[in-house]
């Protein structure tokens, strides 16, 4: 019922007609899939990743996107297969960070995933029974992880979950092996990775956001008035330990009194710093992004602003994979699949952001409404994927209509709310 709700008032606010929105747009699914080029390399559209009897997986067959956004309840194994996807992507340059940071698996997959996926996690992988296939080809991943063949550039960068766990009680960033060897990879070498950011770009820069050269002006403004509430992140380096601090007003507020929006944000804010260079377009080989849970500590309109982030990894050429339990990103996903090869004005759209109508800010609306995407739910019955790329409101299956169980809550408490002043009318 609030999906319906929310492509009703779409509908109206961008003037357009009822048929423009039969469920999902049908050529969207089965659009054009020969090669296309992206600054000079081939890419497939229709790239698959597929893994079978790994963990809480039975089976998950995902076809992914420009924009691929994975859905459904906790513990059904979104992260998993992110961290899997990752593997395939980038196994060399993982097993030589490894070798960096002195880590032994002694060539042995158990021993690789527990230092991979974290503690506990060598028996995710059931020898003879677990599978992944890449583009429809088998993966041998126990040869993978005992090749002497190591390191190399990465292709994807991966943003977790657990991001807030890159800092330290001081408001720096945790180096890679402060951690214990069972911690996941993902948090580690992402708070390395943002150690190294600062330490290569911070002490050139007083201020860290806003920053000359990092996002649109545009951007900034968004995020300044729905995140930072005015307040400015500095690097502080008055005392013996480098920090980072909010500033505003007169007034200097350490990571310890931030608020829990802020510290979820920051870390992934650094992030998109790392992948949105003023020059070049891309950072270095990276072509895939993930982010986990991009909603975390977020209110729904900073959750529309990092949606806009989004559109502009898109524009750069990025592949971009989400997790996510915000209906509010799915609301965005569908505005954007709905519209996708109609004629409608982008100044409408960016009205949804509350974002300022400008050349940047429309070109990437335009470029938004040129990608595809895909919506992925994980079952937790029957352990499998199911895809629910339609976001249809009408379809006869509940997972569908009901966003992956996302807008299901509010449907039934708009049922029962509308049942009981019903019958309080007819007393």
């Amino acid at each position: 019922m609030l999906a319906s709700t929310f492509r009703l008032v779409i509908r109206l606010h961008l003037k357009l007609p009822p048929e423009s929105f039969p469920g999902f747009v049908p050529e969207f699914a089965s659009r054009d899939r020969s090669p296309y080029h992206l600054e000079g390399k081939l890419r497939m559209v229709n790239e698959t990743l597929k893994l079978k009897n790994i963990g809480p997986i039975a089976e998950a067959d995902v076809q992914f996107g420009d924009l691929t956004v994975l859905v459904g309840p906790q513990a059904t194994g979104k992260s998993i297969f992110l961290q899997f996807l990752k593997l395939v992507l980038d196994a060399r340059p993982i097993a030589g960070f490894f070798t960096e940071h002195g880590l032994n698996w002694r060539r042995d997959l158990t021993s690789f995933l527990e230092l991979y996926v974290g503690e506990g996690a060598g028996s995710l992988w059931q020898p003879g029974r677990s599978e992944i296939r890449w583009h429809g080809s088998s993966v041998d991943l126990d040869a993978l992880v005992k090749s002497k063949k190591q390191g190399g550039a990465e292709k994807s960068f991966l943003i977790p979950a657990q991001r807030v766990l890159a800092f330290s009680r001081n408001g720096w960033f945790r180096p890679f092996n402060d951690y214990n060897a069972g911690d996941p990879f993902s948090v580690r070498d992402f708070s390395e990775k943002l150690r190294r950011l600062m330490e290569s770009n911070g002490d050139r820069h007083q201020s860290i956001y806003p920053q000359d050269g990092r996002l649109q002006a545009e951007i900034h403004d968004l995020l300044s008035t729905s995140i930072f509430g005015g307040f400015h992140l500095e690097l502080d380096k008055k005392g013996p330990q480098k920090r980072l601090v909010l500033h505003g007003n007169g007034t200097q507020i350490p990571y310890m009194v931030w608020s829990a929006g802020q510290r979820e944000f920051v870390p992934l804010l650094l992030g998109l710093y790392w992948l949105l260079p003023a020059k070049p377009k891309r950072f270095g080989s990276i072509e895939w992004v993930m982010i986990e849970e991009l909603e975390m500590g977020l209110h729904p309109k900073a959750i529309a602003a990092m949606f806009f982030l989004v559109l502009e990894l898109m524009w750069r050429g990025y592949r971009v994979c989400l997790s996510t339990h915000s209906p509010q990103v799915l609301d965005l996903v569908w505005v954007f699949q709905s519209l996708r090869g109609r004629s409608a004005d982008p100044k409408k759209i960016l009205s949804i952001f509350d974002v300022k109508s400008t050349p940047f800010t429309i070109k990437l609306v335009k470029a938004g409404l040129t990608k595809t995407a895909k919506v992925y739910y994980f079952d937790p019955e029957s352990r499998t994927t199911r895809d629910i790329s339609s976001l249809d409101p009408a379809a006869v299956e509940q997972v569908e209509s009901g966003w992956g169980g996302l807008t299901e809550l509010s449907g039934r408490v708009a049922d029962m709310v509308a049942e009981a002043a019903g019958s309080d009318r007819d007393r």
